[in-house]
């Protein structure tokens, strides 16, 4: 699958699709988001118009609810549903100028064999399509034209992919690539970090000093009080009468009455929490109210068994104590995991500017080195399978970094690698056939992709698309 972007200057859009996306087979089930209006153009492939009434239907088709699109107006929603649609245009463009076509014979033929629609003797059933349609609410001209859609774009791809057939020699080195032995030799890193456990008092406290701002944390005091019918009315149950009293609150908060004006009129008694974090407590419920501290002072909620009123006074950004643990703890792994990014850093510098040596990956290992060897790209009995791919992208002498399932990092130096030749009659030679016909097929997918960026002048009216975003 194609999905190149293609840049635009001057803050137009940041970029529009121009590769083969197979959309998904069908849209349906939702009403529309925001009709079309005029026909205004919105964006402009070459002379192919892209109109309002175009876009607004494709959103509408989207099953992208209105509050999400709302919600993300500001990071460019519109602007990658527009990049969807000039995609599927311009790909519609290229499917017409090839001539291409499915008749409407052909087209029969391929519903009434789809299973979905087949009775119990393997017949096609009309009642069986029928109540399909309803029930995803949807007419039989959109999904046959859906069907006629994707059918053509198969045509397309097959058309630019179509007739592949790999010489032996790249079967035999996609072969190699796959199934040689990798040899390495490795360190577990582990062995060079620093033992968080012997950290000394006073580097977590030069720790401390050279990162605040990292280790400052928001103290807020929070006063709260749990109304349930019996503190509030003196009922055991949730009654008219307690709900009269909780829009009382209600309206004294919104005329600016803190919590102990409102706890001397109900004569209520208010808890409260001095200077309160999550890194000193971690009760659910103050942890609720914390994450609101850059919000509303007073409020009232409802949390189903009762209703909490609570108040946030005295914001503050404070440095912890070392004498509490949870802090201790937290400055013990910063400094751990910094250490760690230093030491990854160093290494991945040297490597990167060919300066490390294997003297250096001697002196480093302090006669730790271990050896194994990889069977092929597929064996992670030792190493994440995404290092395993990376191992096998090196020469001979190299060195990397890389890490195991379970994230501890090694380094690692290819010390030999063992390849043999496919046999023409082996019973994998179809397997690799295959997937260097894939690879051809890519490679012949991303030229096309080029082409697709010569051929056609997309531009967009961002004024339109402006106006549209308003919409909203």
């Amino acid at each position: 699958m194609l999905n190149k972007l293609r840049n635009f200057s001057k803050g137009k859009l940041a970029g529009v699709l121009v590769g083969i996306i197979i959309i998904p087979f069908v849209f349906w089930g939702m009403g529309s988001v925001f009709s079309g209006g005029n026909t205004n153009s919105i964006a402009k492939i070459n002379n192919h118009n892209v109109s309002t009434q175009d876009f607004a239907e494709f959103v509408n088709n989207s099953k992208i609810s209105t509050n999400v699109i709302k919600e993300n107006i500001n990071n460019n929603i519109l602007e990658q549903l527009l990049t969807q649609l000039v995609s599927i245009s311009l790909i519609n463009l290229e499917i017409n100028k090839l001539n291409f076509s499915f008749s409407d014979s052909i087209l029969a033929e391929k519903i009434k064999k789809q299973e979905t629609f087949l009775n119990e003797v393997n017949n096609f059933s009309r009642t069986k399509y029928e109540k399909f349609l309803l029930e995803k609410n949807i007419s039989s001209v959109e999904f046959e034209k859906n069907i006629r859609d994707n059918e053509l774009k198969k045509k397309l791809f097959t058309y630019i992919s179509g007739g592949i057939k790999s010489p032996f020699f790249l079967i035999n080195k996609t072969y190699k690539e796959q199934l040689k032995k990798v040899e390495v030799d490795y360190i577990d890193l582990n062995s060079i970090y620093i033992n968080k456990n012997n950290i000394d008092f006073d580097d977590l406290k030069k720790h401390i000093n050279d990162n605040k701002e990292k280790f400052l944390v928001e103290k807020i005091d929070i006063s709260i009080i749990k109304l349930t019918p019996e503190i509030l009315s003196g009922e055991t149950e949730f009654t008219e009468n307690f709900f009269s009293k909780i829009d009382d609150i209600d309206d004294l908060i919104a005329n600016n009455n803190d919590i102990n004006e409102i706890s001397k009129k109900y004569n209520l008694k208010v808890k409260i929490f001095k200077e309160y974090y999550p890194g000193n407590n971690n009760d659910p419920l103050l942890n609720e109210i914390y994450k609101k501290r850059n919000n509303k002072i007073t409020d009232l909620v409802d949390k189903s068994d009762f209703f909490l009123l609570y108040e946030i006074k005295n914001l503050k950004k404070v440095l912890p104590s070392l004498e509490n643990k949870n802090f201790y703890e937290n400055v013990k792994n910063d400094l751990f995991q910094m250490n760690k990014y230093e030491i990854h850093k160093d290494l991945l510098t040297k490597i990167q500017k060919k300066e490390f040596t294997q003297l250096d990956f001697s002196n480093l290992s302090n006669g730790s080195i271990k050896n194994l060897t990889i069977n092929s790209i597929n064996d992670t009995n030792n190493f994440a399978l995404d290092s395993v791919k990376l191992i096998y992208s090196l020469g001979l002498n190299n060195f990397s970094l890389i890490s195991d399932n379970n994230n501890n990092v090694y380094l690692i130096n290819i010390k030999n690698i063992y390849e043999n030749n496919l046999n023409k009659n082996n019973k994998d030679n179809k397997m690799f056939t295959n997937k260097t016909n894939i690879k051809l097929r890519d490679n012949l997918y991303n030229s096309y992709d080029f082409l697709l960026n010569e051929k056609y002048n997309i531009e967009v009216n961002e004024k339109t698309l402006e106006r549209m975003k308003k919409s909203f």
